[in-house]
């Protein structure tokens, strides 16, 4: 695939910086829509395709953005059709940086250094063109205000920015209440970003988890020791930290912070 056209996760990380401030809205919830905005790409470049509500490589060939490729030898590996639920709640530690600093390679954005309460190094991240984000924005506006189909790669841009939250963002207060309902809207136009985007939602209401943890209740309740190795098999594969292990990710976080992810 070629460079000249941005990537639906690059634009969804646009549409998301905050441009008097530098940072990033919803950054959470984000993390996961730049998981599903791969899978979209993913999709409309030929190389997966939905299956049901799994996800299925049908040509591992690669793009050429390194990664979106790093994503699709992730799914081949796989070797069958996986559930985009269980794929998007998967770890994705470092995936909004890493955008980040792909925008800043590409000129995009530039990084503007900080400190958090005078001590903590941050790092804050304005666009470099405002024009690009502006055409961006004005895409979502006028599919929201003419109500005419919007373009495959518009309307998954459209579910996803609803999938995370930037509804409230993008079209604050109760003078943006009907926009924000239009928006929610155009994920009917596009059925591969709306089974994304309804994973991401899936998700964060944290229904990922729950067919994992049956399976953990009813296999393990002849052994301590199996039960809770399935637990936290359960809870790795399905995004969800088991707690002996939310100490280290806190730290991790806490070590991406003092590294300055905008947030």
């Amino acid at each position: 695939m070629g460079r000249s056209r941005r990537t639906i996760p690059e634009e969804l990380l646009l549409l998301a910086l905050d441009p008097a401030t530098g940072t990033t809205a919803q950054p959470q919830s984000l993390d996961l829509g730049l998981a599903g905005a791969q899978l979209v790409e993913l999709a409309l470049a030929g190389r997966i395709a939905p299956d049901g509500d799994r996800i299925a490589v049908v040509m591992p060939r690669p793009t050429g953005d390194p990664t979106l490729d790093t994503a699709l030898e992730l799914l081949r590996r796989r070797g069958s059709p996986v559930r985009a639920v269980h794929w998007i709640g998967g770890p994705r530690l470092g995936l909004r940086q890493t955008y980040l600093t792909h925008l800043e390679r590409c000129g995009m954005v530039h990084a503007v250094a900080g400190q958090m309460c005078g001590v903590l190094p941050t790092t804050r991240y304005q666009a470099t063109d405002t024009a690009i984000s502006r055409e961006i924005r004005a895409r979502l506006d006028s599919a929201i205000r003419t109500g005419v189909p919007p373009d495959p790669r518009t309307a998954a841009l459209a579910a996803l920015a609803h999938a995370v939250g930037l509804g409230k963002h993008l079209y604050p207060g109760n003078e943006g209440r009907s926009s924000r309902s239009r928006l929610r809207d155009l994920i009917r136009h596009d059925p591969m970003g709306g089974l994304v985007a309804h994973a991401v939602m899936d998700v964060q209401n944290g229904v990922a988890a729950q067919p994992r943890r049956a399976a953990a209740v009813a296999g393990g309740g002849g052994g301590g020791g199996n039960g809770g190795s399935g637990r936290r098999t359960a809870a790795v594969r399905s995004g969800v930290a088991p707690a002996e292990t939310v100490p280290q990710q806190a730290g991790h976080r806490g070590g991406v912070m003092a590294r300055a992810v905008a947030s």
